[in-house]
C-alpha cells in the first residue's frame, strides 16, 4: 500500500503533548482530525492512504497521535475513550487557535476505538463539528447517552465480514437522533486489506464530508 507524508508538516499540541501530521492543500475544503484505534498512531499506513485520499479530494487532514509514547506502554490506554476524546478535543482546540486554518469546518475519521472517541468528543462539542465518518469502528465504545448527544452527521463504514463490528454499528445506529447511514463495504473484513476496498472507503468518507462538512 502506497502512502506519501511528504506533504505534510509536523506538529507537537503542547497543551496535550501529543504529535500530529498535518496536511493542507490549496484550496481547503474543510479539515478532518483522525482518531486512530487500537494503539494505532499518526504514522498508520491505512489511515495515511485515506488521509492522502481525502487530501486529493481538497480536504486538509490532521493525522494525530491520541497517546503520548509513555501512555501507550500501558495498553488499558488504548481502551481509556474519555482519554482519547479529550485528546481529540485538544487537538481541534490547537486547530481552531492556528490563524491560517481556524475558518475550517472541522470533520473527524475515527478507526476502530477511535470511532468510539470522536463520537464521544462530537457529542460534547456538538456545533463545532460537522460530520463524522468511522471505517470498521466501535461507535458503541462512546456510550448509548453521548451517541444520542451527537448532532454532526455520522456515517458507519464496515466491511462485509467484518459481522460482529456490523452488529455492533447497527445497535450504536439506534441510539444516534443525528443524520447517518451505514455502508457496508463488499468483501471487506475488520482491516480493509483486501484490494480496493480502501478506495471505497475513501469514496464514501469524501461524499460524506462534501455532504455535510462543507457548506
Amino acid at each position: 500500500m502506497a502512502t506519501h507524508i511528504h506533504d505534510q508538516q509536523s506538529i507537537f499540541i503542547e497543551s496535550a503533548g501529543i504529535k500530529g501530521l498535518l496536511g493542507v492543500p490549496e484550496p481547503a475544503l474543510g479539515m478532518v482530525v483522525f482518531a486512530h484505534g487500537s494503539g494505532s498512531g499518526r504514522f498508520s499506513p491505512r489511515n495515511n492512504y485515506v488521509a492522502e485520499g481525502l487530501r486529493s479530494a481538497g480536504f486538509a487532514t490532521l493525522l494525530v497521535d491520541l497517546l503520548t509514547q509513555r501512555e501507550e506502554d500501558d495498553r488499558a490506554n488504548v481502551f481509556d475513550i474519555a482519554l482519547l476524546a479529550n485528546r481529540l478535543a485538544a487537538a481541534t482546540e490547537w486547530l481552531l487557535e492556528t490563524p491560517s486554518i481556524a475558518a475550517l469546518p472541522v470533520g473527524y475519521f475515527g478507526a476502530s476505538t477511535g470511532a468510539g472517541a470522536a463520537l464521544l468528543a462530537a457529542s460534547a462539542a456538538p456545533r463545532r463539528i460537522g460530520a463524522v465518518v468511522s471505517r470498521g469502528g466501535r461507535p458503541d465504545l462512546a456510550g448509548s447517552p453521548a451517541l444520542a448527544r451527537v448532532r454532526a452527521p455520522t456515517q458507519l463504514i464496515v466491511g462485509a465480514r467484518d459481522l460482529p463490528v456490523i452488529e455492533l454499528n447497527r445497535e450504536a445506529m439506534r441510539h444516534l437522533r443525528c443524520e447517518h447511514e451505514l455502508v457496508i463495504v463488499p468483501n471487506a473484513h475488520h482491516l480493509f486489506e483486501e484490494p480496493g476496498t480502501l478506495d471505497e472507503v475513501i469514496g464514501h468518507a469524501t461524499r460524506w464530508f462534501r455532504n455535510h462538512l462543507v457548506s
